[in-house]
């Protein structure tokens, strides 16, 4: 295909200026747009002996943040580490293998390897590559996108075990801090045929990352994300007109609330608008897990949560519409 890999260009030797297609506009460069200091994003743990206490902080969280981070989640150690070492061991392959996983988002082919491409000369590109594929549920999978080396690649189904358990407890919380039967967020987005996507990012050292972003600023078109990441930090949020650092918590879940239930819960809960950022030294690495309908479901404000007084915030759709205004920058 003729893509020219951020990893293959970051590690060649020639390298010690970011080319013109990376450098962002002054107003977006991070070295023009710093990240506010001592304010700390929300950490929740599942522990909370007082469930209604969990229920009040996860929808304070979601309609103040659109964010945070999840600990004593029941997910083992062990297979975060698992889980990373068979995603960097994919990206420290010879670049020829890495390519016989090449997508092409341009003919709808998602899953694979990728490095998000430009439409024209004035928009930027970002200094990631990633590897997309869809984890759940089992009927949706293609087992031949998945990489066969490392052969232990195989074992992210286990974590997808967990992401699934994990995804009916939060949004069972968080339809609960709605008011609402605490099954309605998930039968709302497709029940059993909720979809989990696996996006691994690859963000290698850059020369010059106080002019560059990882992923420029943006709300995932997802339910949830949830996301775990190397412990080198990157990612920042948009709070009270300000970017908010999240530094590296070991062995948490950052979890993103995204567009659909934004739309859903009728605006009470915010999807988190956010970039990542970039190390000149190190390379960072981050998994995320989008929690996302089928595309045949339709997706709108909940009846209970408008009125007259509060009528519906947002048209309704199909999560296939959705994406496509998304994807080609369109009004929903």
């Amino acid at each position: 295909m003729g893509v020219e890999r951020i990893q293959t260009l970051a590690f060649s030797n020639q390298l010690k200026e970011l080319p013109p297609q990376f450098i962002r506009p002054v107003n977006e460069r991070p070295e023009n747009t710093k990240a506010v200091e001592g304010v700390t994003v929300p950490v929740i743990s599942l522990s909370q002996p007082h469930h209604h206490l969990l229920v009040r902080e996860v929808a304070e969280a979601a309609s103040q943040w659109g964010f945070f981070l999840l600990t004593n989640h029941g997910i083992s150690p062990w297979l975060f580490k698992l889980l990373q070492e068979v995603g960097e061991q994919f990206f420290a392959l010879p670049q020829k293998e890495k390519e016989a996983y090449a997508n092409d988002p341009s003919n709808g082919n998602f899953e694979g390897y990728g490095t998000k491409m430009t439409k024209n000369l004035e928009e930027k590109v970002e200094w990631v590559d990633y590897f997309f594929h869809i984890m759940a549920p089992s009927s949706k999978v293609n087992y031949d996108k998945w990489p066969k080396n490392p052969p232990s690649y195989r074992f992210v189904i286990k974590y997808n075990k967990e992401m699934l358990r994990l995804t009916n407890e939060v949004l069972e919380l968080l339809s609960e801090g709605l008011e609402l039967e605490k099954k309605t967020l998930k039968s709302s987005l497709g029940d059993e045929k909720i979809e989990l996507e696996m996006k691994i990012n690859m963000y290698p050292p850059c020369p010059q990352p106080e002019l560059a972003l990882g992923v420029e600023p943006h709300t995932d078109m997802s339910a949830l994300t949830l996301l775990v990441s190397n412990e080198v930090s990157g990612l920042q949020i948009w709070k009270d007109n300000k970017w908010v650092a999240v530094d590296y918590l070991q062995n948490a879940i950052f979890v993103h609330i995204g567009d659909q239930l934004e739309i859903l819960s009728n605006g009470k809960y915010k999807s988190v608008l956010h970039r990542s950022l970039v190390n000149k030294e190190c390379k960072r690495m981050s998994w995320a897990v989008f929690v996302v309908p089928p595309h045949e479901v339709v997706i709108g404000p909940l009846p209970p949560l408008f009125n007259d007084h509060d009528p519906p915030k947002f048209s309704i759709k199909t999560y296939a519409e959705y994406r496509h205004c998304k994807f080609n920058k369109l009004p929903q």
